[in-house]
């Protein structure tokens, strides 16, 4: 019984060390994105990161103040951390019971590889 207990220990520590998937390892599809900032990003970001990186947002949760994603501009210049902590199956933000769908993460890492347009 131990010994299961040592293999389930190890699997658990193992998966715990995946290496996030970076920005780089995601490139934009050859032929683009239809994915946008007004038909995709904004709603994403609204509903999954605004309230605690929002420029607005009175409670951040903790949320360092450097990163703030009240903007395109802002989105765009954090886009590969927002990639390696929320887009596809990089899964840290937003933390809590709330998370986006596994398509929803596999959106936003379609959009930040393709400049986030």
């Amino acid at each position: 019984m131990c010994r299961v207990h040592r293999t389930l220990a190890l699997l658990l520590v193992l998966a715990a060390c995946k290496p996030e998937t970076s920005i780089d390892d995601y490139p934009c599809p050859p032929e683009g994105t239809k994915l946008t900032y007004d038909s995709f990003g904004r709603d994403f970001l609204a509903q999954n990161c605004q309230t605690c990186h929002g420029q607005s947002s009175g409670d951040r949760k903790g949320a360092p103040s450097s990163f703030d994603f009240g903007t395109l501009d802002d989105v765009r210049d954090h886009k590969a951390r927002i990639f390696a902590r929320a887009a596809a199956d990089n899964v840290t933000m937003p933390p809590g019971p709330d998370d986006p769908p596994s398509s929803a993460r596999y959106k936003l890492a379609e959009w930040l590889a393709c400049g986030a347009p």
